[in-house]
């Protein structure tokens, strides 16, 4: 008999802020409602009054679980008051939480500070060694540059450095990869 498979629980690294926000907030309410129905559990970051809405709206909407860590300065619309939230004024210790609960990473097309944020954070959570892997959204060539630098110096350090980051062409790509990436923690 097979043995049920843990609920993944997926940092998400998203950004409502600047250039494509339309186009963005769709890629968000895609991305949560997608991810919910597979089961995982999300974890946001929010800081500085980024709150990722469109994402922990769908997530929720389709039943899923979301936790955001924030600073102080994020305000949650009431419409999202039953939502848990971890206050953590330190912004390394906020990444340093985030990582802790994080099994997988994933990257949204958005913000260069959301990309800082999701590198920061697998460097908290131990980088390759820690074991947590990394599935970018690559919608538009947003992580090309990661994609080239990936295949280009990871690939010569890192001995199966793509059981560390996937890139994904669709949102339905990024939940395989993300799937094939917990289970290859699973075997190690």
């Amino acid at each position: 008999m097979a043995h049920p498979q843990p609920t993944p629980t997926l940092a998400v690294f998203a950004s409502d802020k600047g250039p494509g926000d339309a186009e963005r907030a769709s890629i968000m309410s895609q991305a949560g409602r997608l991810l919910a129905r597979r089961g995982a559990k999300l974890l946001v970051l929010a800081e500085a009054g980024d709150l990722p809405v469109g994402l922990i709206t769908s997530a929720r909407a389709a039943g899923g679980e979301v936790t955001i860590i924030a600073d102080d300065s994020v305000r949650v619309p009431s419409a999202l008051s039953e939502v848990p939230i971890e206050r953590i004024a330190e912004p390394e210790a906020r990444l340093a939480r985030l990582a802790s609960l994080a099994t997988l990473y994933v990257g949204l097309p958005g913000s260069l500070g959301s990309a800082a944020n999701l590198y920061r954070a697998w460097v908290r959570g131990g980088s390759g060694p820690g074991g947590k892997p990394v599935v970018l959204y690559n919608h538009n060539n947003a992580f090309e540059f990661v994609r080239g630098w990936s295949a280009d110096v990871l690939s010569h350090g890192i001995r199966r450095h793509d059981r560390y980051i996937q890139f994904a062409d669709s949102l339905d790509d990024l939940w395989n990869k993300a799937n094939w990436l917990l289970n290859e923690i699973r075997v190690r």
